[in-house]
């Protein structure tokens, strides 16, 4: 492959591009707007939220750091591989992180997009080959993967049972179903628990980021919960998100489970992470002490927790309002795809 660009020249040329995603231009402006027709969950508002923050993770500093941390410098010829990218379409543009990952390692992407989402990511990629053409090579998009060195795939339970199979000669990082927790200790404002919102109804609750579960203490009290989403109520007007909830609402009626309704979102006690889309479960904890000792036999299955006060756990943790503004080092499933990409030489 020709051209390799330094890390300096490599960190102008995001920053330009970030610029651009934050101010999308009239064609990347009528592609955001039609995003729904096919893919009824990407609502406008929901895409040009993603495409901003995308935009928004590609600031200097930023970059600088992510830079330094992986002591990123021009990468050999010979040492160009060619990784293949299963990604997933569950919320907008979602793979654009793992393939700038393997751009800024100077490897080869050999792309396979999801059904779901197969206009955005290649009008960004188009974008940035617009900045420098050099990226063109770097960048391949597939039906079907072939002749790869390395492989990171996003799917479900089932489908990384097949990955894990199918790509066990080669290395490579498979992704499963992951959920994110919300911890409250009953001292919250009107205002946390405002944002807490947006990480349950973010993406209509879609993304391994948002909050499927809360943990509560004993006894909590939800109607300061209920009063503080009540803005949120807007996701009721989506078809598919309101379907979900009045079949999830009919089964717990029919089951005669236990449950609390506010008109647009269920809240259940389970044990499970999981919920089914418009439905937060919950679970009551004793003690903080206790509450670690019972997440840490989940970690694998947690991507973030939500929380104000500290835990003494090997997950990330990050503020009320903040699951779906990831920085640039804030890997899926804590996996560190920079280091894995430099491994594979």
């Amino acid at each position: 492959m020709g051209k390799v660009l330094n890390a300096n020249r490599l960190i102008d040329i995001l920053v330009k591009l970030g610029k651009q995603l934050q101010e999308p231009d009239e064609q990347f402006d009528q592609l955001i707007e039609s995003a729904h027709q096919y893919n009824a969950w990407f609502i406008s508002k929901n895409v040009r939220q993603a495409i901003l923050l995308i935009g928004n993770m590609l600031n200097r500093e930023d970059l600088a750091h992510w830079f330094s941390l992986h002591k990123r410098k021009e990468v050999r010829i010979h040492e160009i591989k060619k990784v293949g990218l299963i990604l997933a379409g569950n919320i907008p543009a979602v793979g654009f992180h793992d393939i700038l990952c393997v751009l800024v390692s100077g490897h080869q992407a050999l792309i396979k997009m999801s059904s779901q989402d197969q206009k955005l990511i290649p009008y960004m990629l188009q974008k940035l080959i617009e900045i420098e053409p050099a990226f063109e090579e770097q960048l391949v998009y597939i039906d079907r993967l072939k002749d790869f060195d390395a492989v990171i795939a996003t799917g479900s339970n089932n489908t990384s049972r097949y990955f894990d199979y199918y790509f066990k000669r080669v290395p490579h990082i498979i992704r499963k179903n992951r959920n994110s927790i919300a911890v409250f200790t009953g001292d919250e404002t009107a205002a946390d628990l405002t944002q807490v919102g947006d990480d349950i109804f973010g993406y209509f609750g879609l993304g391994c980021r948002n909050v499927s579960k809360l943990y509560v203490p004993i006894g909590y009290d939800f109607k300061s919960f209920f009063e503080a989403i009540e803005q949120f109520k807007w996701v009721g007007n989506q078809s598919k998100y309101n379907n979900n909830y009045d079949y999830n609402k009919s089964i717990f009626l029919v089951n005669r489970d236990k449950h609390l309704d506010n008109g647009f979102l269920l809240v259940k006690p389970s044990k499970s992470l999981q919920s089914p889309l418009a439905t937060l479960y919950y679970e009551e904890y004793d003690d903080i002490k206790s509450l670690e000792k019972e997440l840490k036999l989940l970690n694998n299955q947690i991507q973030c927790i939500l929380t104000t006060i500290p835990l003494n756990l090997d997950i990330q943790q990050i503020h009320f309002g903040d699951s779906q503004k990831p920085r640039l080092w804030d890997y899926a499933d804590g996996v560190d795809t920079m280091h894995f990409l430099s491994g594979i030489n």
